[in-house]
């Protein structure tokens, strides 16, 4: 009797998920496409499996969105859907998000959330408040929304009306009663919502605004509450840290209750987020990148050079005040050794910030004078020297005469260099508000060459942010002090030349509500922008997730006259 051999068994097929037997149904699975002849079966799988992962319809969904741009994820973007999710769970009815910009946040929680919600057949009525700081960017949501959700793609998985009647692009309704509109934030009036959506309420620009920073903070006091439907809707907050007061400090300070889900670009140890629904950031160094597949280590340090300290401890950090305090770093001032001789001056410039009062409980008068000069071993770099500076409460008559005496002086000369014998200031630099106003007319009438300047929207926090990456090119310096060392005098200031040490002071305590006084500031940075804008320094600007123009540099306006 002959024995047969075994048969050979054919290996088993390994078990799939519901997802990947999707994928193997529809290849295009995350890609966004329906190849030909995808079965109805398959398409309702994909739908179903879709509509339970908030980053598989962002995948699925991108090429409908950004057709020409590649999708590169990251964990980040994994920990933002998260926190998504656990809103839709019910697990969390306050969020707020400080992610740095380039991260997806506008796309991911105010275009591709609310799409990923109306594929649920429950949550079709949910009704949604898109805000920004500008309405703009709302409605730029609203449009990216409903393109999205009238998409063939979407509407072959989850079929849903848009009504014709209410389908503007501020505002569009389904057949559920569910709704998303557009708004401005702090133009939120009118309509309730069972999700408010608050994008960047304040631009870089306002943050440095009291007066814009004022506004958000009434608005999201006092508007805010009475714009949600009922105790079970939800408030998410995403934003990038712009100032100690902007609405995540509000949030924040106010222990508000807000779960916090906090991504600096570079990991901080001492920072690391842990929030309510269990998330942990995954780091482990310090300075290791939240986001390697987008912004690697070169894009990164690029950023951080053309944002300058401040900007990037914000926008990047989620940090409002650097590490260190201060926007201006001492470090970053040039000691001009009292030995060395003065070079020639290109350009010489008297910047005043002018009150018309005598008491000491107002701000007083300043003055800084500045020079420009190039280098001997760099041409083409120009470096600017403080060579005179004082502060006084003056009253008008005597705030005019001391402008006069001061028209007189010669800078740069020195006793000890017959070679250099100075030279008279090319002009003054006066605000052109308030008190500047009438003695820019004054010093005008007496042939003075005053030169007015309108900062227009732009505050003195607003000024200084413009200033600092041209500060931190080390390129301002200071004259160094012949007096030996007073135990009176900070350690820091002592190498300044005596006169020079109070502008030093006030410059390196400078930062949104740090300073009672901020004259010296107020001087300097205006002498700056005078230097840019005549060519003389540059430094460039930070690329943002929306470009949008500055209310100072606006084309059409000139804030010299």
């Amino acid at each position: 009797m002959t024995t047969r051999a075994p048969a050979k068994k054919e290996p088993a097929k390994p078990v799939l998920s519901p997802r990947a037997r999707s994928a193997e149904l529809d290849p295009g699975l995350g890609l966004g496409i329906n190849p030909a002849g995808l079965s109805e079966l398959a398409i309702a799988i994909q739908a179903s499996l879709l509509s339970e992962s908030l980053p598989d319809f962002a995948k699925a969904a991108w090429p409908l969105l950004e057709p020409t741009a590649p999708l590169k994820w990251g964990w980040a973007l994994d920990a933002v859907c998260e926190h998504l999710e656990a809103v839709t769970a019910g697990h969390i009815t306050h969020l707020l998000m400080n992610v740095p910009p380039g991260c997806m946040k506008s796309l991911l929680t105010g275009v591709i959330w609310p799409a990923w919600e109306w594929t649920r057949p429950g949550l079709r009525s949910l009704r949604y408040l898109g805000t920004a700081h500008k309405q703009d960017l709302a409605v730029r949501d609203n449009l990216k929304c409903r393109r999205l959700i009238q998409s063939a793609w979407y509407q072959a998985r989850w079929p849903l009306k848009l009504l014709g009647d209410q389908n503007a692009k501020t505002k569009f309704e389904n057949e559920k009663t569910g709704f998303r509109e557009a708004m401005a934030f702090t133009g939120m009036t009118g309509s309730r919502g069972d999700r408010v959506l608050i994008d960047d309420p304040l631009s870089v620009d306002g943050a440095a605004s009291d007066a814009d920073r004022e506004a958000a903070k009434q608005t999201f006091l006092e508007s805010l509450p009475t714009r949600v439907n009922n105790d079970s809707s939800a408030i998410v907050v995403i934003m990038q840290r712009l100032h100690e007061e902007d609405t995540s400090g509000i949030i924040l300070n106010r222990k508000l209750g807000y779960t916090h889900l906090m991504l600096p670009m570079r990991f901080e140890p001492a920072r690391r987020c842990k929030t309510s629904i269990g998330f942990v950031d995954p780091r482990k160094k310090e300075g290791e990148l939240l986001f390697p597949e987008r912004f690697p280590e070169k894009e990164v340090a690029r950023l951080e050079r053309v944002l300058g300290s401040y900007a990037t401890a914000g926008q990047l950090q989620q940090s409002p005040v650097p590490r260190g305090g201060g926007m201006f770093k001492i470090k970053h001032l040039k000691l001009w050794p009292s030995t060395k001789k003065f070079p020639p001056m290109h350009y010489v410039v008297q910047s005043y910030d002018t009150a018309f009062t005598d008491k000491t409980t107002n701000d007083p008068c300043a003055l800084t004078v500045w020079g420009v000069w190039e280098s001997a071993t760099k041409p083409g770099l120009f470096n600017v020297m403080l060579l005179d500076a004082w502060c006084e409460h003056l009253n008008y008559s005597k705030l005019r005469r001391q402008i006069i005496r001061d028209w007189s002086e010669k800078y740069g000369a020195r006793a000890d260099d017959p070679d250099n014998p100075g030279r008279r200031a090319d002009e003054l630099l006066i605000e052109d508000k308030g008190s500047g106003i009438s003695i820019i007319q004054e010093l005008r009438a007496a042939r003075l060459p005053a030169k007015s300047y309108n900062p227009g929207r732009a505050d003195k926090t607003a000024r200084a942010e413009q200033v600092l990456p041209m500060y931190e090119l080390d390129c301002v310096y200071v004259p160094e002090s012949i007096e030996p060392p007073n135990d009176e005098v900070a350690l820091h200031l002592q190498p300044f030349a005596a006169w020079a040490r109070p502008f030093v002071d006030q410059l390196t305590k400078f930062g949104p509500g740090v300073a009672a006084h901020d004259d010296y500031v107020d001087t300097f940075t205006q002498a700056m922008l005078l230097f840019r804008d005549m060519g003389y320094l540059d430094a460039g600007a930070a690329e943002e997730d929306e470009q949008e123009p500055s209310e100072y540099n606006k084309p059409a306006s000139n804030p010299y006259d």
